[in-house]
């Protein structure tokens, strides 16, 4: 009886390691479907982004918003500096005031029937600055912008970078809405990022691969 016995027992442990070779193999490839399909939804994010120039009115969610933002401090910069300060604003009256200067400035921006606000008549707008004593902090900060955009995007969320608006705020004729943004002593005023659900749905403007090349 014995060798039948012993043989019982080696079926049974070959039965084990192979039911748990096969559990393994299933966690695996599970794991590993788990992993492409995430990589898919990064890829389609980042392919799928557009500069979105038409907004409907409301603001975007502040809960919304709220995440969006935990998204772009949360992104790599130069030795945990975080050289960035950011101000959101979704006020009207602010967005408004600084728009009815702009239009004094550049009354051809008027004449537009469409424009409502200098920000491309974006409802949410986030304000970026820089600390310009550290010389990384204006990658930090475009850094911290491009999760936030992307972000936006996996939210159903249109954005769109905006020099202009920045540049103009920096003027001395925006001087009293710079300072209602209460940067801290030191900090510049680098871009803004218009937020809000878009109206529009454009295409993809062609981009140049032969820019990129491997050395």
């Amino acid at each position: 009886m014995k060798p039948l016995s012993i043989f019982l027992g080696i079926a049974c442990l070959c039965a084990a390691f192979g039911c748990t070779s096969n559990a393994s193999q299933k966690s695996a490839a599970s794991a590993a479907d788990t992993t492409v399909s995430r990589s898919e939804a990064v890829i389609s994010t980042i392919m799928e982004r557009r500069s979105i120039r038409k907004y409907k009115p409301q603001p975007v969610n502040r809960d919304t918003m709220n995440i969006i933002l935990k998204c772009g401090i949360n992104a790599p910069n130069g030795m945990n500096k975080q050289s960035w300060e950011v101000r959101v604003v979704d006020n009207p009256e602010f967005i408004n005031g600084i728009t009815a200067i702009y239009k004094k400035s550049n009354p051809e921006a008027a004449a537009d029937p469409s424009f409502k606000n200098m920000f491309r008549n974006a409802p949410t707008v986030v304000f970026i600055a820089n600390d310009p004593s550290y010389d990384c902090s204006q990658i930090d900060c475009g850094l911290l912008g491009g999760n936030m955009i992307l972000a936006a995007q996996s939210m159903g969320i249109g954005t769109c970078c905006l020099g202009g608006p920045a540049r103009f705020m920096r003027s001395p004729e925006a001087a009293e809405y710079l300072k209602k943004l209460n940067f801290s002593k030191g900090y510049q005023l680098l871009y803004c990022i218009a937020f809000g659900y878009p109206d529009e749905s454009p295409e993809a403007k062609p981009r140049n691969e032969e820019k990129v090349k491997f050395i």
